[in-house]
C-alpha cells in the first residue's frame, strides 16, 4: 500500500512540475505578450505593424523549435525543460532592455523557439518517458494557469504605475521563481518511469488515423490565433473602459480547468467526438466579437476560445502519443510543427484582411471557417 502510495505522489508531482515548464514557456513566454501588447502600442514603443511583425517572429520561432524538438528523445526531455524555461526567462527579462522594433521582433523570434521546446520537452517526459497519460489534464492545464497568472501581474504591476519595460521585467523575475521550483522537482525523478496508472478507458482506446489528426492540428492551430494575438487589443479600442487585461486572464482561467473537462469527455466520447464538439464550440468563441460586438460578447468570446484551444490539445496530444510508436519520426512534435505553421499564417492571413477591411472581422470568420473545416475532417479519423 505505501509504495503505491509513494508511485501516485511520483506522479502527481511529474504531472505538477511539467504543468510548470508550461506555465513558463507557453503562458508566460509565449501569450503574456498579447496582453503587454496593448501598453506597448500606447506607449509607443510598438506600432501595429511592428506587433504584428513581433507576434509572427514569435510563431516562426515556435516552428522553429518545434522543428528542432523533432530530435528530442523522451529519456533526455527533462534536461531540454531547463534550457526551455532558463531561455524564456531571459527572454522576458531582456524584453525590458530594448527599444527598437527589429531587437523586439528579434527577442520575441528567440522567445517562439523556447516555447515550442518547453511543449514537446514537457509533453514529451510525461506522456511517454514518465508514460503518465491521465496527467495531461493537469500539463495542459499549465498553459491556461500561465496566461491567467501572468495577466494578473500585470494588472498588478500596471496598478503599480510600472510601465512596458517594468512588467516585462517583473515576468521574468516571476518566471525564474517559478521555474527553480519545477526544475528542482523534474530532475528529482527525470529518469524514473512510471508504469502505473497509464491504462486508458475503453472508450478511447482505439486508434486514431495519424493523418487526419495531424490536419486538424493545424487548422486548429490557424482557428484561435487571431483571437489569442488580438483580443486585448481589440477589446480596447471597442470597449475602452474596459480593462483589456481583465479579459485576457478569463480567458487564461478559462484555460486552466477546461483541460480536466476535454480530458473526461474525451475519456467518454473518444477522439472523434471529442474533437467535434470541441472544434465546434471554439468555432462558435471566435466568431462571437462579429456575430455580438459587446462587453458580453468579447467575455464569452474570451470564456469559450479559452476554454476549448488547450482542450484541442488536451485530446489530440495524448491520442497522437498512443499511436506514435506506430509511426515514424516523433509524431508528438510533428504536430507541434503543423500547429506553428497554422499559428504563422493565421496573423499573415488577418493582417491582409485588415488592410482590406480595417477591422478585424473578416479574419475572426476565416478562422471560425477553419475550425469548421477541422469538424469536417475530424469525421474521418
Amino acid at each position: 500500500m505505501g509504495s503505491i502510495s509513494i508511485a501516485s505522489n511520483s506522479r502527481k508531482r511529474a504531472a505538477l512540475d511539467a504543468a510548470l515548464i508550461m506555465a513558463i514557456g507557453m503562458g508566460f513566454g509565449r501569450f503574456a505578450f498579447t496582453a503587454i501588447y496593448p501598453h506597448m502600442v500606447e506607449e509607443r514603443l510598438l506600432s501595429l505593424h511592428g506587433g504584428s511583425l513581433a507576434a509572427s517572429a514569435n510563431y516562426a520561432g515556435y516552428l522553429l523549435g518545434a522543428m528542432l524538438g523533432r530530435r528530442v528523445r523522451a529519456h533526455t526531455a527533462h534536461r531540454l525543460c531547463l534550457w526551455a524555461v532558463g531561455g524564456t526567462v531571459g527572454c522576458l527579462a531582456v524584453m525590458a532592455l530594448l527599444d527598437a522594433t527589429w531587437a523586439m521582433v528579434a527577442a520575441r523570434g528567440i522567445a517562439g523557439v523556447f516555447s515550442a521546446l518547453a511543449m514537446v520537452a514537457a509533453s514529451l517526459w510525461l506522456l511517454e518517458h514518465r508514460r503518465h497519460l491521465h496527467g495531461a489534464p493537469l500539463l495542459y492545464a499549465g498553459v491556461g494557469v500561465g496566461i491567467a497568472l501572468s495577466a494578473e501581474l500585470l494588472i498588478l504591476g500596471s496598478h503599480a504605475g510600472l510601465q512596458s519595460k517594468g512588467l516585462w521585467l517583473l515576468l521574468g523575475v516571476v518566471s525564474l521563481i517559478i521555474g527553480l521550483v519545477a526544475c528542482r522537482g523534474l530532475f528529482a525523478s527525470g529518469n524514473e518511469t512510471v508504469a502505473e496508472g497509464t491504462a486508458l478507458t475503453s472508450s478511447v482506446s482505439a486508434s486514431v488515423k495519424p493523418v487526419p489528426l495531424v490536419v486538424i492540428y493545424g487548422l486548429a492551430g490557424f482557428g484561435y490565433i487571431v483571437t489569442a494575438t488580438y483580443l486585448p487589443l481589440l477589446v480596447k479600442a471597442a470597449l475602452p473602459d474596459i480593462d483589456a487585461a481583465q479579459v485576457w486572464a478569463v480567458f487564461g482561467l478559462g484555460a486552466a480547468p477546461s483541460c480536466f473537462l476535454w480530458h473526461r469527455i474525451h475519456q467518454r466520447l473518444g477522439t472523434r467526438w471529442s474533437l467535434t464538439a470541441n472544434l465546434t464550440t471554439q468555432a462558435l468563441g471566435v466568431a462571437l466579437p462579429v456575430i455580438s460586438p459587446s462587453a458580453a460578447g468579447y467575455l464569452l468570446s474570451a470564456l469559450l476560445v479559452g476554454g476549448t484551444f488547450m482542450g484541442t490539445v488536451t485530446i489530440a496530444m495524448p491520442a497522437a502519443q498512443r499511436i506514435a510508436r506506430h509511426v515514424r519520426g516523433n509524431l508528438l512534435a510533428t504536430m507541434t510543427v503543423v500547429y506553428s505553421i497554422g499559428q504563422i499564417v493565421g496573423p499573415i492571413v488577418a493582417n491582409s484582411l485588415y488592410a482590406r477591411t480595417h477591422n478585424f472581422s473578416s479574419s475572426l470568420l476565416t478562422a471560425a471557417g477553419a475550425l469548421m473545416a477541422a469538424v469536417f475532417v475530424s469525421a474521418s479519423l
